[in-house]
């Protein structure tokens, strides 16, 4: 069979080998197809990092297609069963880095625009894209900068659609109405090296943490809400010694994360966990990273658009989730009451032989242009 012309973007996409902070052209390519379409295209580059924002129309409501053209390294390229930067089609699968996260999103958003502004030139509201290379790395550099800018025009959003991998067997059976905010403790508690055979002229630090670090885990931070689960603290790097057998190490370091819903703050998450520290009588220091506070999209004109665009499409039944990690939703989460994430299924993303199946690459196409049909050739209240 043919393949359709968005696999054919997918494919062109994919063999630009964009990987973090790198945009090896991906965003000039996609320029080159939505200028004609009318679309005002500015690159916004900062540190390294390539951003785009492009925009057709004027008015409100405005509706932003949103994603990254960064992808995450291979790999070994040997263990990949074809070159990752070779689009590859076997098996009804497209093979390539960045099949699933996400160029095909991005191929199937500038198509379904080509489409629906074909059958309606004049469209109610404006439609955007918002593009970084900075998604996979830091995110110091991509979305948060352009968002900034946006703010600082007073340019609004209405609607976003971010088209990170959501699905999770078949394609339209998940979306992503919110993330979980992400706040990282690097926790160093201070004790006295001394001989092991000599410990009351030295103090453990090992020891004195470990019932801290225990209730830490015990704790119950949260129950959660309606769309999140609860709050969770968990331990990802810890570390003390000198490598030798008889010394009681001077400190100890332990790394920490919290991946907390709407029912916690960063503020009261770090008060509680200072007093638990505080209440063991440890010494210690405790630097705080905040990556990213939790978003939540209540049920609404945007996710109804899009799980009545997907039932239309396919007959599928969608799941509003909050699951998985951070993405760039919260950022653009600040300046815009809305916004979805959904694209392909996300089994591959970030493996060995990333890919996705041929037969949902049209429909989620399809999917984003009857979202727009939804939003900007009807009333929402109708669609």
């Amino acid at each position: 069979m043919k393949p359709s012309r968005t696999q054919l973007l997918t494919e062109e996409l994919i063999a630009l080998d964009s990987v973090t902070p790198q945009d090896k052209g991906c965003q000039q390519k996609l320029q080159a197809l939505l200028a004609p379409l009318g679309f005002r295209c500015e690159t916004i580059e900062s540190n390294g990092v390539t951003n785009l924002w492009a925009r057709r129309g004027d008015a409100a409501p405005v509706f932003v297609f949103a994603g990254h053209t960064d992808v995450v390294p291979t790999g070994p390229a040997s263990q990949w069963a074809s070159q990752p930067f070779v689009p590859t089609r076997r098996d009804g699968r497209l093979y390539g880095r960045g099949a699933s996260d996400m160029k095909t999103s991005i191929a199937a958003m500038v198509v379904a625009v080509e489409e629906f502004v074909a059958a309606h030139p004049d469209h109610m509201g404006s439609i955007a894209f918002l593009l970084t290379s900075d998604e996979e790395g830091p995110a110091t550099d991509g979305t948060v900068i352009v968002c900034d800018l946006l703010e600082e025009r007073g340019e609004t959003i209405d609607y976003c659609l971010v088209g990170e991998p959501t699905s999770s067997h078949v394609l339209g059976d998940m979306i992503k109405n919110g993330r979980r905010g992400s706040l990282s403790g690097c926790l160093v508690v201070k004790g006295v090296q001394g001989h092991i055979a000599y410990p009351h002229l030295a103090r453990n630090p090992i020891h004195q943490a470990a019932p801290a670090l225990a209730e830490l885990a015990a704790e119950q931070w949260d129950e959660g809400n309606e769309y999140f689960p609860p709050t969770s603290w968990q331990v990802s790097n810890i570390a003390a010694g000198t490598g030798a057998t008889n010394v009681i190490p001077g400190e100890l370091k332990v790394d920490f994360n919290f991946r907390f819903s709407t029912a916690s703050t960063a503020e009261s998450l770090q008060a509680r966990v200072h007093a638990i520290l505080d209440r063991h009588g440890l010494d210690y220091d405790l630097k705080w990273t905040l990556s990213g506070h939790p978003f939540l999209t209540p049920k609404g004109t945007l996710s109804d658009a899009i799980c009545g665009s997907i039932k239309q499409e396919l007959g599928v039944t969608t799941e509003l989730s909050t699951t998985g990690g951070t993405s760039d939703g919260r950022f653009i989460a600040r300046i815009c009451p809305q916004v979805i994430e959904f694209g392909p299924p996300n089994d591959s993303i970030h493996k060995i032989d990333e890919h996705i199946e041929v037969r949902y690459i049209d429909p989620l196409k399809n999917i984003y242009r009857r979202t727009l049909e939804r939003l900007l050739t009807i009333p929402p209240s109708a669609a």
